[in-house]
This record gives C-alpha cells, structure tokens and sequence, in this order.
C-alpha cells in the first residue's frame, strides 16, 4: 500500500504536466532548483566543520530546528494548491488508518524538494561529526530528523484541515503567516536599532536553548559520537514515534469530522444601505466591501501593507532616519502596495463577470464600475494610510506632518488605482479558485500578472512625482493639491480603462475565467 501511494504521487505530478508547456518549464526549473539548494545545502552544512565545535553544535542545531519549522509551515502555505495534503481526500477509501498514515508519510518523501532537505541534511556528517561514532550516529540522527520533519508536518496540516477547508481558519492563516515572516526581520531590526554587540550573544543563548529540542539532540548526538549520542538519538526516536501516535490519533478524527466549509452561512442583513448612493455606484461599493469581508486575499494586502510600514518605522528610526521622509516614506509604501493590488480588479469576479458584462450597456456603466470599486478601496485603504502616515509623523518628532504625509498617501493611492484600473483592461488575469490566501495567477498567466503589476507600480510611481518632489523639497502645502491630483488620476484612468474595457469585454471575460 505504501507503494500504491508513492506510485500515486508520481501520477499526480506527471499528470499535471501532460500537455501544458509552461507547467513543464515550471517544473523542470523547480527541480534544477531543488538541485541547487541540496547540493549548496550540503556543501555550506559541511563548512560548519571548520568553526570551533561549541558553535559548530550552536549552528547545527539551529539548522536542524529551521528545517523542523520550514516542513511545519511551508505546508500550510501550499494547503489547497496541493492535493495530498488534505486528508478528506482519501476519506472514502476503503483503507485502515495506520495504512493511510504510511501511505501519506511515504507521499511526503516523495518528490525533488524533500529529497533536496535530505540531501542537505546529511551535510551534518561532515560538518558535526569529529570522528567514526559521530558518522555512525549521523547516519541514524539524520533520517531520524528527516522523519521528525514529516511526522510534524502531517501532524499539523491534518489538524488544521477542517480550519483550512474554512474562510475564516485561511483568513487566520493568512495573517498568522504574514506575522510570521515579519518576525524574521527581527534580527535584522534589531541590529538596526544599534544591538550589533548583542547579536551574537543572543545567537548563543537562544542556540544553546535549542540544544535540549528534538532537532538539538539530533544535532549533539552526532557531534558527541559516543553513548550519550546514543542516548540522545533514543528521545528523539521517542518523540517521533510520539509524535506519528497523534497524527494517527488527528488522522482518524479528521475522517469523520464534518466538511464545514460545506455548510451554509448565515445571512446578515446589510445595514450599509442608507450610508451608501442609490443606483449602479452604491451596488458596486456594497459588493465590493462584501467581498472585502469574504476574501482572504485582500485582507492579506492590507495587512501586509500596514505591516510592511510599521517594520519601515522602526527601522528607520533605528537607523537614524528622520525628518519629513520619515512621515511620509512609509505611508506611500503602504498607499502604492495597496493601489497596485487593483492592477487586476477584475480577477476577484472570475467568471461572474459576465453578469456584469450583459448588463454594460455603454462605456459609462463601465466606468460607474470602476468607480464603485475604487471608492470601496478608499473607504478601507484611507483610514489605515491615516494611521501609518500619523505614526510615522509622531516618530519623525512632529506630529503636525501627519495631514501632508496623509493627504499625499491618499494622492498616491489615487494614481495608483488610476493605473491599476488601465492594467486590469490590458492584462487581465485570472484568480485561481484555490483555498489558499497566496495564489496568485492561474497557470500560464503569471507572466501577464508580473506584467500588470510592474506596469501599474511603476505607472504610478512616476505619475506622483509632479506632487510628490513639491511637497518634499519645496512646500509641504503642495499635498493639498496631491488629493485632487490622485482623484483626477483615479478619474482619468477608469475613463480610459472603461473606453478600452468595453470594446475588449469578450477578451477580458476569457482572460478572467481560465479554468484552474
């Protein structure tokens, strides 16, 4: 049976590439890639032989516990793009729970990544070993975190799969994920903010923490080589199997809990109807905010926006920054990452669009379209680019430069959806229907993404400069004049946008409902 699933995996990833070039190039490059980084993994894993050997165990039990962390999270990202990382799947076969767990345990090691994390694992006998016991002891301490790897990251991707299946668990995933890589600039931001003297000492501590982990024991049984190698290699054997008696235990619950994603919500009452315009316009803020509640994949541009800014701040202030640059850097960050992210506005409709397109009956409804979606962006993006440019302004030492600093973010986010409404018109794309908060573009179009995207940042990173160099170099009251700028950009571009739109309706509707 194990067999069966392995042979099953091979299926899987040769069956998506049968007639599809650009998966083909996709996959070949991952595998030159995965190629790549277990033959660089290994050789910079075998370097560490060279450094006294307290900081050689430091380094491989750091490299251990990051690739225990690596296999738990990398899987969340890729739930709902990848098949067998759901356990509902296999729910209707006629097969026994531990069968089950072998089978997806092998399926895990199947394939040019894993193989790559075991390639460059096993640089560890090179770069921790000191003599005969500690590569015997590697050659069992290695497959052992390998395993660790597996077991822990099927332990936490079963789990969560009901969550997973659900909006709100992808939504909370989605930030948690966000939060996450933001706290891998910590290092760095606190080298920044003048704690160089520090940074190693707290590499120390936290590696000789890490020592008494499971990946830790790992790493100082082959460097040990002797009988409390052994021993340490028999708690993490402990802990593995351990760990494969809960995913077992998480396995069998999880094939016979309810699909809640497939449950009805409730249905609430909108109370927006009197805040928002009659007619065409209101309809089109009231979805567009609808959809702003529903889908993950906005809110996971405006978090990262806000986020991104906050790590600018403090960087910045412990770099020394200051001065009006530092009111208004961040907020235009923020206002330009959130304005490009209308460069495919259409995208979010899929092929629903084309309720939309039978009742267009001239470039102007169209037009009322763009309008109704970039007034629902405002109402969202201005509060929050009020809050960074406030922030950033209370930090720069002036907390006056907050109104320039917002009503140039606001300018800019203006010109952006004036750019990102002309890119949704010249190279639409098409959102995969996926679970997941970072897919992108359906395969084979990435490159019209990249191409919409670029074209929208830099689009209106050089239509701001008439309002932006004013305001920083000569009047601060030139912002004033940034808002109406920005408005008149966002009007310019839905009124070509909507010219050009409205004669491409077919094309657009096509690029937009590719199946995924």
């Amino acid at each position: 049976m194990t067999g069966t699933f392995v042979r099953l995996k091979l299926r899987l990833i040769a069956g998506s590439l049968r007639g599809d070039l650009v998966r083909q190039l996709g996959f070949g490059f991952s595998v030159f890639a995965a190629v790549v980084c277990a033959l660089l993994g290994f050789l910079l894993f075998s370097l560490v032989s060279l450094t006294p050997d307290e900081m050689a165990l430091r380094i491989g039990a750091t490299v251990f516990t990051v690739a225990v962390l690596g296999w738990v999270v990398v899987p969340l990202l890729a739930f709902g793009l990848d098949e067998t990382l759901d356990p509902s799947r296999l729910a209707l076969f006629p097969l026994t729970t531990r069968q089950l767990a072998l089978g997806m345990f092998a399926a895990s090691a199947t394939g040019a990544w894993p193989i790559a994390s075991l390639v460059a694992l096993f640089g560890a006998l090179v770069g921790l070993s000191r003599g005969i016991g500690g590569v015997l002891l590697g050659l069992v301490a290695v497959p052992l975190v390998f395993a660790l790897c597996l077991v822990a990251s099927r332990l936490v991707t079963t789990a969560l799969s009901g969550a997973l299946r659900s909006r709100r668990g992808r939504d909370m995933l989605a930030v948690a994920v966000v939060f996450v890589v933001l706290l891998t600039q910590l290092p760095n931001l606190l080298v920044n903010r003048g704690l160089p003297s520090a940074s190693m000492e707290m590499f120390t501590s936290a590696a000789d923490t890490l020592r008494w982990t499971p990946p830790g024991l790992a790493a100082h049984a082959i460097a040990d080589g002797g009988l409390a190698g052994l021993l340490d290699l028999l708690i993490l054997a402990a802990v593995v199997v351990l760990l494969g008696w809960l995913w077992i235990i998480a396995l069998r619950a999880a094939l016979v809990r309810p699909d809640s994603s497939n449950q009805g919500g409730s249905v609430r009452r909108s109370r927006r109807k009197g805040l928002l315009p009659d007619g065409k316009l209101g309809a089109v803020i009231a979805k567009e905010l609808k959809y702003a509640r529903r889908e993950p994949r906005g809110r996971v541009a405006w978090f990262t926006a806000v986020a991104v800014s906050g790590v600018m701040l403090f960087s910045f202030t412990g770099q020394g920054w200051g001065g009006f640059g530092l009111a208004i850097g961040p907020a235009m960050i923020a206002a330009i990452m959130i304005g490009v992210q209308s460069a495919n506005t259409f995208g979010i409709d899929g092929r629903s669009l084309w309720m939309n397109a039978v009742a267009f009956g001239t470039d102007r409804d169209l037009r009322t379209d763009f309008a109704g979606r970039q007034l629902a962006n405002f109402l969202i993006s201005g509060p929050l680019l009020a809050v960074v440019a406030t922030a950033g302004s209370v930090l720069a030492g002036n907390a006056l430069w907050a109104v320039p600093a917002t009503l140039l973010a606001w300018g800019m986010l203006g010109v952006a959806m004036g750019t990102g409404s002309l890119m949704s018109v010249l190279s639409p794309y098409t959102y995969p229907e996926r679970m997941n908060a970072f897919s992108g573009a359906a395969p084979g179009q990435g490159g019209q993404a990249f191409v919409a995207g670029l074209g929208a940042m830099a689009g209106a990173g050089l239509l701001v400069l008439p309002v932006l160099i004013p305001t920083v170099f000569f009047a601060q009251w030139v912002s004033g004049i940034a808002v109406v700028y920005g408005a008149a950009m966002a009007w310019g571009g839905r009124r070509i946008a909507s010219r050009i739109g409205f004669r491409r309706m077919p094309e657009l509707l096509e690029a937009v409902s590719r199946p995924t």
